[in-house]
């Protein structure tokens, strides 16, 4: 057996070869010693730096970081940052905030990605001054302090331009023509400084080890009201397709409403092989148009829209028209096919067979979907798919859509979300992408963090005042808040819920308020406005849902609620409170069926206060605490009050406030705090 010779050698040896192994061995790479400065717990970063955080045009970003070092010497930092494609890089202050906790902000103009990092270096003049000014108080001679501070001026002098290079000049003169006292005044004056301030000495500077980023979208990424719309359901006449001329004749009612983007459900050819009846039935009977979601046929794919609905240039008059409106359109990005979809026979290596040579279709047990095949991600030309898809993106960006829902993102693979997103933004950043996942919550996270601007949300089943409270609290300040930027749908084509089912129109007022109030991103689907919510018992699917069949809606039906949903989109316009997220605070209040909340803009600006009674079927009474300090309002004096939804100008006073809400007149109320 082999021995070790140190071990043999005994224990005097071996600490003699030890010490001679250790004094041969060389200086850390942190023997520099710029590398004496700390810089630990940057934010904001997601999981380390791998992902960006997200903000919109106009914000701006306020980064923190702990920035510390050995000793007393003092520190100076400051934020790089820079458009993702720009080469230098600009500079704001990074200004000490507490316990080695540093702060400081830099504008968002630009649609698109900035990077950012931090720079920190010893600043031996203001270690100088502190120390200087401590032995001047305590009394003691000065005379090699002040050469050395002399010193540090004359090689900041070097490294100054222009107009500072003159006051540079200035200072060293009436520093050399001083005498006494008044020599130290020169050095130690305000206006010295900030002179040196400007021209630092940054040869032994330490950069933060990465460069974060952070994605600028446009404003209709963080506030907007979606209204989601089946192309084919806009018609008049029973059993016949609606075409985008009957869309463009819905489009003043839909702007009236205060509505931003008109979503559309996917507008493409609809596979025959396996083609659904009604409800998701196998029987189909002569006429049946088919699934929205079987995309593609003889006629086309993808990149083509079905001739029913007007064909490419029924689509464009549409896009063009509703433009003229002031609306965005959106489309639904459904990715999988129907069996007899042009990649099938083109690429038949994109999809998956099973043992018999049959397309596997899909299934969500108990569902099964015989009409639609699921792609795979993985075959081995996955370059070709990838790209196909990313290709199908970019063909209607070309036709005027940037935004896109996404169909069950959660069932492909992150990895290919994040590429396409990336790929796409970088060349279009104006380009949104709403996830539609509602799935695991992490996978929910990871593909907000892959890139997706928007995400769907859990609001849809949170109902009682404990739920709502624990979301929402964990979506506008939890670390969420970053990246996740929630999507409110009350309803969507698939999903009906209980609680619109049983309550009535006053639940779908209630729903309507919580929506638009508590997230700055909202959108229902088309039949909410009238309070639809006959479902297939059991389920939360709609019954004859116009997945399925062609359907005709009365639009003007009694109980409908265009008047309610136009006006919580105005005064959502008129209130910038209502456009944010993480401003959104819970109010205590005395009842456990009414919901109050506030949310306020920086320093007391625009301070709305929200009370929704949850419960659809009876009058409530809660009183709430008004929290004025937050709002900046005085302990004592009145708060004039706007409601918001009436019109009417109350004054309250005290610290608590009374409110009696009856679902059957008005389950909730809006009030405007005034200055």
């Amino acid at each position: 057996m082999h021995k070790n010779p140190l071990i043999q050698a005994g224990g005097g040896a071996a600490k003699v070869a030890a010490g001679q192994a250790f004094a041969s061995a060389p200086l850390p790479a942190a023997a520099r010693s710029e590398d004496r400065i700390l810089i630990e717990d940057v934010t904001p970063q997601i999981d380390g730096g791998r992902y960006p955080v997200k903000c919109l045009v106009g914000e701006t970003l306020t980064v923190q970081a702990d920035i510390f070092r050995d000793g007393h010497d003092r520190i100076a930092a400051v934020l790089l940052y820079r458009r993702e494609a720009a080469a230098g890089w600009l500079e704001a202050p990074l200004r000490l905030f507490d316990n080695d906790r540093w702060t400081g902000s830099f504008p968002l103009r630009e649609n698109g990605s900035y990077r950012y990092t931090i720079e920190a270096w010893t600043d031996a003049f203001a270690t100088w001054r502190e120390d200087t000014e401590k032995k001047r108080g305590a009394e003691q001679p000065l005379a090699l302090e002040l050469e050395e501070g002399r010193a540090l001026v004359a090689a900041a002098a070097l490294r100054a331009t222009g107009t500072d290079a003159a006051l540079f000049a200035r200072v060293l003169a009436e520093f050399a023509a001083a005498a006494g006292s008044t020599r130290a005044d020169v050095l130690l004056s305000t206006s010295v400084g900030l002179i040196m301030a400007r021209w630092p000495d940054r040869r032994e500077v330490r950069r933060y080890g990465q460069e974060l980023v952070v994605t600028v979208d446009r404003t209709l990424a963080g506030f907007a009201a979606w209204y989601e719309m089946v192309p084919r359901s806009q018609g008049r006449i029973p059993g016949r397709s609606g075409t985008f001329d009957d869309c463009i004749a819905r489009l003043p009612e839909l702007r009236a409403m205060g509505f931003d983007v008109v979503y559309l459900t996917p507008i493409h050819p609809i596979g025959r092989i396996n083609r659904k009846g009604p409800d998701n039935s196998l029987t189909l009977q002569p006429g049946d148009p088919g699934s929205l979601y079987a995309i593609g046929s003889d006629e086309g794919g993808h990149d083509t829209v079905h001739p029913e609905l007007g064909g490419l240039a029924g689509f464009r008059k549409f896009v063009s028209a509703a433009r003229e409106r002031g609306l965005e359109i959106a489309l639904d990005f459904a990715v999988q096919c129907a069996p007899d979809h042009p990649w099938v026979k083109q690429h038949p290596e994109w999809f998956s067979f099973r043992p018999d040579g049959s397309l596997k279709y899909a299934e969500n047990p108990p569902k099964k979907y015989q009409d639609i095949v699921n792609l795979d991600f993985y075959n081995p030309d996955r370059a070709g798919l990838w790209q196909a898809l990313r290709d199908i993106v970019l063909y209607w960006i070309a036709h005027g859509v940037t935004i896109f829902r996404v169909d069950n993102p959660h069932t492909k693979p992150v990895p290919f979300w994040e590429w396409l997103i990336r790929t796409v933004q970088t060349c279009h950043p104006e380009a949104i992408f709403l996830a539609e996942a509602f799935t695991r919550p992490k996978m929910m996270r990871a593909l907000a963090k892959a890139g997706f601007t928007q995400s769907y949300s859990y609001f849809t089943w949170r109902n009682t005042k404990a739920e709502l409270t624990s979301y929402l609290t964990e979506l506008s300040q939890g670390p969420m808040r970053e990246y996740y930027r929630p999507n409110f749908f009350i309803n969507t084509p698939d999903i009906l819920p209980a609680f619109l089912q049983r309550g009535g129109r006053p639940a779908f007022l209630i729903r309507l308020v919580l929506a638009a109030t508590l997230s700055p991103v909202y959108g229902i689907y088309n039949g909410f406005e009238l309070g639809e919510a006959e479902a297939i018992p059991g389920t939360e699917e709609y019954l004859h849902s116009e997945k399925y069949e062609y359907k005709v809606w009365d639009w003007d039906r009694p109980g409908h609620l265009r008047e309610e949903i136009g006006k919580l989109n105005w005064l959502r316009r008129a209130n910038p409170a209502f456009t944010q997220l993480t401003n959104l605070r819970f109010l205590p209040s005395s009842s456990a069926h009414v919901l109050c909340y506030s949310k306020m803009m920086p320093e007391g600006r625009n301070v709305v206060l929200v009370a929704v009674n949850l419960d659809p079927a009876a009058p409530h009474e809660t009183e709430v605490e008004l929290p004025r300090e937050a709002w900046g309002r005085p302990a004592g004096a009145p708060l004039v009050v706007t409601d918001l939804l009436t019109g009417a100008e109350h004054r309250w006073t005290g610290e608590h406030q009374r409110f009696v809400l009856n679902p059957a007149l008005a389950p909730a109320a809006i009030f405007r705090i005034e200055p």
